[in-house]
């Protein structure tokens, strides 16, 4: 382990690299402590090889498209020297897997987005009405009480990795489960719940870290041919790991370079097109900002993360496609918090 008790409260990336630092003579590791969305492409482009441990989906799928970002074509030809190798490593309690991506060349994150496993969610009736578990609690004040009373400003989101939202989210949440004679609600059931955080097994941690550390040595020494392309690992019952090619899609909504077709009768709500956009299995958005060309004009149809934009915008989601002006073939730009790109989808109508 990197960790010691002294290092309680300190940031687990300036720890590391005192902790390598030290260790290995010659090596000099810069840590920065600060979302990964920080950081822009000329930050991401001095790199030969990014490894990933993040620890959510929508990370993942964020460093995906910014690595099929700094992809260069010429003449419609990928440019082999524009290519960084993304390996990646994730870990659930005792299963975990690894992957070697060449962006452009192999599957994508966003190819094989159906095998991440679904996030659970609660029912919101159980949610406002009838809950049982400190789960429940802890979702309510998130999902509801958090919006209506935004104890830390209009616009200010609920971040997980603050200790102060985390705190409000605990109190909330222990009055709510006391109104309902409910136990179990602690300070760290509450991050875990609000990170989605799922309990970390040393062992597997440390099985998926020698090879993604494995796959990078191949790939820089080119001492032997990488990971052609997914290796999953399971110790749940008895010990068992084997490879597969995970294949790329053709239509794949962040690397298959041409807009996705997505069908809708000129009678549907936009509230239908949003709720496609986030329920589908291979585009699982989390707030998804659409806008069009309507007119020679650049349209807003509706954006969520800006508080006075969404509610200018909501209206709109109540009106029919037709009724905003859209038509059969129109281009529609989609920004998300998935990806640093905006995707493109053509709309076709259906009868």
């Amino acid at each position: 382990m990197l960790t010691r008790p002294k290092d309680v409260g300190r940031p687990k990336a300036d720890v590391a690299a005192d902790f390598i630092n030290s260790r290995i003579p010659g090596c000099s590791v810069v840590p920065h402590f600060k979302k990964i969305q920080d950081l822009d492409e000329t930050f991401y482009r001095q790199f030969h090889i990014i490894v990933c441990g993040l620890d959510s989906v929508v990370a993942r799928r964020w460093m995906n498209g910014m690595l099929l970002s700094l992809l260069v074509y010429e003449d419609g030809v990928l440019d082999p020297g524009s290519i960084i190798p993304l390996i990646d490593g994730g870990t659930e309690g005792f299963k975990g897997n690894a992957r070697v991506i060449l962006p452009g060349m192999t599957a994508c994150i966003d190819c094989t987005l159906e095998l991440y496993p679904p996030q659970i969610n609660f029912p919101m009736c159980t949610i406002a009405s009838m809950p049982r578990l400190p789960e429940h609690c802890i979702e309510y004040v998130r999902m509801l009480q958090w919006p209506k009373e935004t104890p830390f400003g209009d616009g200010v989101g609920l971040d997980g990795d603050d200790p102060e939202h985390i705190q409000w989210v605990y109190q909330r949440s222990l009055e709510r489960a006391a109104e309902f004679s409910i136990t179990g609600v602690t300070y760290r059931l509450t991050q875990g719940v609000v990170k989605r955080i799922i309990p970390a097994v040393a062992s597997t941690n440390a099985v998926i870290a020698a090879a993604c550390a494995t796959e990078a040595f191949k790939i820089a020494s080119s001492a032997y041919i990488p990971l052609n392309n997914y290796m999953v690992f399971n110790d749940v019952d008895g010990l068992y790991t084997y490879t597969f090619e995970a294949e790329r899609k053709e239509n794949c909504s962040a690397c298959s370079q041409v807009p996705l077709d997505m069908h809708f009768s000129p009678s549907a709500k936009l509230q239908e097109m949003l709720d496609y956009l986030t329920d589908s299995a291979s585009l699982q958005m989390k707030s998804p900002a659409i806008t069009a060309t309507v007119e020679g004009k650049n349209k807003t149809l509706y954006l969520q993360s800006v508080a006075s934009i969404e509610q200018r915008t909501r209206p709109n989601l109540c009106k029919t496609l037709k009724e905003l002006g859209l038509s059969d073939g129109q281009e529609l730009a989609v920004a998300d918090v998935t990806t640093p790109q905006t995707m493109l989808f053509r709309l076709c109508f259906t009868s």
